[in-house]
């Protein structure tokens, strides 16, 4: 478990969830941002139900599969649009050639 996760799992046992239910939570949220997300969310609540918890967990790994999606595609247009500025250099033609 990262650091983070730890974070995460030490606050929902302090708000009284079970410690399997915690552990399993803190393992699926495995980034900075994720679990820093949730540690937000559930400062702001009380003991929530697990499904509640497991739904806001399902959320934020949404949210971030989104992003991680969005700046993916922002990037192959940044090089989409490189190559329609600047054309394909010698190098790309050569290895064109080569796998013809």
């Amino acid at each position: 478990m990262t650091e983070n996760g730890e974070k995460l799992y030490d606050l929902m046992l302090s708000k009284g969830y079970p410690e399997n239910f915690a552990r399993i939570i803190a393992e699926q949220m495995q980034t900075e941002y994720t679990s820093q997300r949730m540690c937000a969310w559930l400062g702001r609540a009380g003991l929530l139900p697990a499904a509640e918890v497991a739904d806001e967990m399902l959320s934020i790994l949404a949210e971030r599969d989104r992003l991680v999606q969005k700046h993916i595609a922002m990037h192959a247009q940044k090089k989409i649009n490189q190559l329609y500025m600047e054309g394909l250099s010698e190098e790309d033609d050569e290895d064109e050639g080569q796998r013809a």
